[in-house]
C-alpha cells in the first residue's frame, strides 16, 4: 500500500512539474510574440522624431517590436532591453527626449551617425537600468553630462569621436559598477577626476586620448586595477606616473605618449603582462629598467623623445625594437643606438 501511495505521489509531482514547465514555455512563447505597449510607443516616437527615415523601415505599428531592426527584447517580459542605431550617414537630428521612455533599456548604442548633433539629453538619466551606453562617431556636442552619474547600473561608458567639450564630471567616479570609460577624440579640458574608476569591481579600462586634458595623472590611479590605460595626446604635466607600474599590477596596455609628464623611470617595476608601452614625447628621466628585456609578452615599447640616460637593455626580447624606439633622449647609449656607452 505504501509503495502504491509513494508511486501516486511521485506521479502527481511529475505531472505538476510538467504542467509548470508547459505553462512557463507557453508564457515565454506568448511573450515572444508581444511587445510592451509603452516600449512600442516610445520606439515609434523615436522614429517620428528622426523624421521616419528608411533606417526604421521595419518599425511598423502592425508588427511586433521584437522583429524591428536594432531592437532587442527580453524573451520573457517582452520589454525592450537593447537599442542599437548605427552606420547611417543619412540619419539627422538630435537624440530625442522620448528615448527616456524605454525605462527597461540595458544597452544603448548610437554609433557612426555623423548627422546626429546637439547635446546628450537629460532624458538619458531616466534609463536607470542602463548597463552599457555607447555614443560614438557622431556630431554630438556639449558637455559630458554630470547626470550620467545617476546611472548606477552602468558598467561601460563610451563616448569617443564626438565633439564633446568641458571637463570630465566627477560624478562618474561614484558609479559602483563602472569598469570601462572611453572619452577619446573629443575636445575635453580640465583635470582628470582623481577618483575616476576607483570603485571599479573588475579590471579597469580607461581611454582619454586626443583631448586637451591638463594637470597631472591622479595619485589615486595607483590603486586602480587598470588593464588598459590610454592618456595619450593631451596636455598632462607633472604628477608621478610611476605609481601606475608595479610587479603585482595587471596592466597590459599603457599609452602616456605626447604629454609633458616628468617622472623617474629608473626604479619602476614593469607588470609582467605588459604587451604595449608608449611613453614617448614626454620629459621622463632616469634610465630604462633592465627588466624590460624579460617581458615575454611585450610587443611594442617606445620611450623616444624623453630625457633618459644610460645603456639600452640587451638580451631577451630587445631585438624586437630598433633605434626609432629610443631616439631623441638626453644620453641613452648602446645598440641599437649609434652612440657607444662609456665604461
Amino acid at each position: 500500500m505504501k509503495t502504491t501511495t509513494t508511486a501516486m505521489r511521485t506521479s502527481l509531482v511529475l505531472v505538476l512539474l510538467l504542467l509548470a514547465a508547459a505553462s512557463a514555455a507557453a508564457a515565454a512563447a506568448s511573450s515572444k510574440d508581444r511587445c510592451h505597449s509603452d516600449d512600442k510607443k516610445a520606439l515609434l516616437a523615436i522614429d517620428a522624431a528622426f523624421g521616419t527615415p528608411y533606417h526604421f523601415a521595419s518599425w511598423t505599428p502592425d508588427s511586433s517590436c521584437r522583429d524591428w531592426y536594432g531592437v532587442d527584447c527580453d524573451p520573457f517580459t517582452g520589454r525592450v532591453v537593447g537599442l542599437s542605431i548605427f552606420q547611417d550617414a543619412n540619419l539627422t537630428g538630435t537624440i530625442p527626449d522620448v528615448i527616456g521612455g524605454l525605462v527597461h533599456l540595458r544597452n544603448l548604442m548610437l554609433h557612426h551617425l555623423p548627422g546626429i548633433s546637439g547635446p546628450i539629453p537629460p532624458a538619458i538619466a531616466r534609463l536607470s537600468n542602463l548597463s552599457m551606453l555607447i555614443i560614438s562617431y557622431t556630431g554630438v556636442s556639449g558637455p559630458v553630462p554630470s547626470f550620467l552619474g545617476k546611472l548606477t547600473a552602468l558598467t561601460l561608458l563610451e563616448l569617443p569621436f564626438n565633439s564633446l567639450t568641458g571637463a570630465i564630471p566627477a560624478s562618474l567616479a561614484a558609479l559602483p559598477y563602472l569598469s570601462g570609460i572611453d572619452l577619446s577624440r573629443n575636445r575635453l579640458t580640465g583635470a582628470i577626476p582623481p577618483l575616476l574608476l576607483s570603485r571599479s569591481p573588475d579590471q579597469a579600462y580607461l581611454v582619454l586620448s586626443h583631448n586637451n586634458l591638463s594637470g597631472g595623472i591622479p595619485a589615486e590611479f595607483a590603486a586602480v586595477n587598470f588593464a588598459h590605460l590610454d592618456l595619450s595626446r593631451n596636455a598632462l604635466t607633472g604628477g608621478d606616473a610611476s605609481g601606475l607600474f608595479g610587479g603585482a599590477k595587471e596592466l597590459q596596455y599603457l599609452d602616456l605618449s605626447r604629454n609633458a609628464l616628468s617622472f623617474n623611470l629608473s626604479g619602476v617595476e614593469l607588470p609582467e603582462q605588459l604587451y604595449f608601452v608608449d611613453v614617448s614625447h614626454n620629459a621622463i628621466y632616469g634610465d630604462i629598467p633592465a627588466q624590460v628585456a624579460n617581458l615575454t609578452n611585450l610587443q611594442f615599447f617606445n620611450v623616444s623623445y624623453n630625457r633618459l640616460c644610460g645603456g639600452v637593455p640587451t638580451g631577451g626580447n630587445m631585438a624586437r625594437f630598433d633605434a626609432y624606439n629610443y631616439q631623441h633622449n638626453k644620453c641613452l647609449c648602446g645598440p641599437p643606438l649609434p652612440t657607444t656607452c662609456n665604461k
